[in-house]
């Protein structure tokens, strides 16, 4: 090899790959899991692909069915229910990545999940048993809000933490 063709990728044995369309960088990306419309969008136009071009590719991905919003959202749901977040998390999450609040609802209400005892498991995993500190129950009340239960369901667990400390 001559010092002269040193890096530049020619004489070396490599050949110049072939610039990837906004189409290939997408259908890749779907190859690693499901993504939403918007942000199949955002990642393509962070890659420097033109608007239309993006738009083009997201919609031709759509009509062949190898992105689906739909899916999308189920595919997050179960994700996010084996992780252990509440419903208030996951609505928000689904619409942070552009999906219909009626699609949201539809998933959420048609989930085989009792969240209260979701998260009443997640309460014990991460605090073990009951406490009647009530700075304590506050810490506990605030975890699981942050994770996406409703109030009263915290209510419910936080206050059975109580009675459960008063029986003892």
């Amino acid at each position: 090899m001559r010092k002269s063709d040193k890096g530049t990728g020619k004489g070396d044995g490599q050949a110049e790959r072939p610039t990837r369309t906004a189409y290939d960088k997408a259908l890749g990306l779907l190859a690693r899991r499901e993504h939403s419309r918007r942000e199949l969008k955002q990642k393509l136009d962070r890659g420097g692909f033109a608007r239309e071009e993006t738009t083009d590719a997201v919609a031709r991905l759509g009509d062949q069915g190898y992105q689906d919003d739909d899916r999308f959202a189920a595919s997050l749901m179960r994700s996010r229910i084996g992780q252990g977040y509440g419903p208030a998390r996951i609505r928000a999450e689904l619409r942070s990545q552009g999906i219909a609040d009626a699609v949201i609802c539809q998933l959420i209400e048609s989930a085989d999940v009792d969240w209260q005892d979701l998260a009443s498991s997640q309460l014990r995993r991460r605090y073990g048993g009951p406490s009647a500190d009530p700075a304590e129950r506050v810490r506990r009340a605030q975890f699981l809000l942050r994770r996406g239960f409703a109030a009263a369901t915290v209510r419910v667990l936080t206050h059975a933490d109580a009675e459960d400390t008063d029986d003892d």
